[in-house]
C-alpha cells in the first residue's frame, strides 16, 4: 500500500455538477436560491435535510420527492469530468493511495468513474450510503489502513467538507471551480486553495513534503 492517501470529494472536485443538484433541489424547495443552495454545503449536506423535517419547514420544501431519484438520471445525462482533472488523477494515482468520499451515492459515482475510465485509480469509493458522515468515513479509512492523518489530505470544494475533515485532524486543500468560491473555502482556513486542477499536483506534494506534516 502506498505510504499516503488523497481523499476526493467527488461532486464539484472531479464531477461537474452542481447544475443538475441545484436544479433538484429547487424541484424539493421552489424558493430556494442558488445561493441558500451553496450555503447549505457550508455543513454537512444530509444535517440540512434532516432539518427540513422540522415543523417550521413544512410549508417551504416538498417531502415527497426522492433527491437521489430525481438526481441521478440528470447527473448521469448532463455531468461531465471537469477539464484537466482525468490527467490529475491519473498522475496522482502513480504517488498515492485515492479514495473517493462523498455525499453522493457509491454506485452511480462507480459508473460514472467507469465510463470515463477513472475508477481503476481509486483505491475505494465511499458514498453516502456508506455512512451519512464524512467524518465517519474518514476514520473507516484511518482504522481499515492503520493510517493517522498527517499521512491523507482531503480535496474537496466545500466549507462543509473542510469543516468535517477537521474533526479527524485532516488537512485540506481547496478547489475554486466547485460550489464554493475561495472566499467561503478560506473560513475553513485550508493548507491551500488552488484555481486549476493541474495546480493540485504541486499543492499535494507541498503538503507531503512540510515537514510539520510529515
Amino acid at each position: 500500500m502506498k505510504r499516503n492517501f488523497i481523499f476526493f470529494d467527488f461532486d464539484g472536485v472531479i464531477a461537474d455538477s452542481f447544475s443538475p443538484a441545484f436544479e433538484v433541489n429547487k424541484m424539493i424547495c421552489p424558493g430556494i436560491t442558488e445561493d441558500d443552495y451553496r450555503k447549505r454545503l457550508e455543513g454537512n449536506i444530509n444535517e440540512w435535510w434532516e432539518k427540513t423535517t422540522d415543523e417550521k419547514h413544512t410549508d417551504k420544501c416538498r417531502h415527497d420527492i426522492d433527491f437521489f431519484k430525481e438526481y441521478l438520471p440528470k447527473m448521469e445525462k448532463s455531468t461531465i469530468v471537469f477539464p484537466g482533472m482525468k490527467d490529475v488523477i491519473v498522475k496522482l494515482a502513480n504517488l498515492y493511495s485515492l479514495i473517493i468520499i462523498s455525499s453522493t451515492t457509491t454506485n452511480p459515482i462507480r459508473e460514472f468513474m467507469i465510463k470515463n475510465d477513472m475508477e481503476k485509480y481509486f483505491t475505494e469509493i465511499m458514498g453516502n450510503d456508506v455512512h451519512k458522515s464524512k467524518v465517519e468515513k474518514i476514520k473507516m479509512i484511518f482504522l481499515k489502513y492503520k493510517i493517522d492523518p498527517k499521512k491523507c489530505i482531503f480535496i474537496t470544494d466545500t466549507l462543509g467538507d473542510i469543516r468535517e475533515a477537521e474533526f479527524t485532524k485532516v488537512q485540506t486543500i481547496g478547489v475554486s471551480w466547485g460550489f464554493h468560491n475561495k472566499e467561503t473555502l478560506l473560513k475553513g482556513k485550508p493548507f491551500k486553495i488552488v484555481d486549476e486542477p493541474k495546480d493540485l499536483i504541486l499543492a499535494v506534494s507541498d503538503y507531503f513534503s512540510n515537514k510539520i506534516y510529515s
